[in-house]
C-alpha cells in the first residue's frame, strides 16, 4: 500500500518561509516522479513543482525563484522549500507520486492528504 504523508504546513507572515516534507512508503521511490500541487481556496488545483528520478526540476511560473523542490532517495522523502511567501500562496499543498509499488506493477498516480499553508499578516 502506497502512502504519502505530508508535514510542515502552517501559518506564516508574508515574506516568510516554510518547508514542506513528504514521506513516501510502499513505492519504488528512486524511480518515481515526485510533485507538489496546491489547491487554492477557489478550488483550483495547480502544479507547483516537479522533480524527476534523475533530479530534473520544473516549477510553476508563479513560484519560480522562490520555491525549491528536492528529494532524498535514501529516506524516500521529497521536500518543498518555500521562501518569500505571498498571500496568494495560501492553499492546501499535496504531495504527488507517479511510480510503481513493485517491479511488475504499472505506473500509478498517488496522492497524499495534503497540508495547509496560510500566508497572512
Amino acid at each position: 500500500q502506497v502512502q504519502l504523508v505530508e508535514s510542515g504546513g502552517g501559518v506564516v507572515q508574508p515574506g516568510g518561509s516554510l518547508r514542506l516534507s513528504c514521506a513516501a512508503s510502499g513505492i519504488i521511490f528512486p524511480i518515481a516522479t515526485m510533485s507538489w500541487y496546491r489547491q487554492t481556496p477557489l478550488n483550483q488545483r495547480e502544479l507547483v513543482a516537479t522533480i524527476t528520478s534523475s533530479g530534473t526540476t520544473n516549477y510553476a511560473d508563479s513560484v519560480q525563484g522562490r520555491f525549491t523542490i528536492s528529494r532524498d532517495n535514501a529516506k524516500s522523502t521529497v521536500a518543498l522549500q518555500m521562501n518569500t511567501l505571498k498571500p496568494e500562496d495560501t492553499a492546501r499543498y499535496y504531495c504527488n507520486a507517479v511510480g510503481r509499488s513493485g517491479p511488475f506493477t504499472q505506473s500509478t498516480n498517488y496522492w497524499g492528504q495534503g497540508t495547509q499553508v496560510t500566508v497572512s499578516s
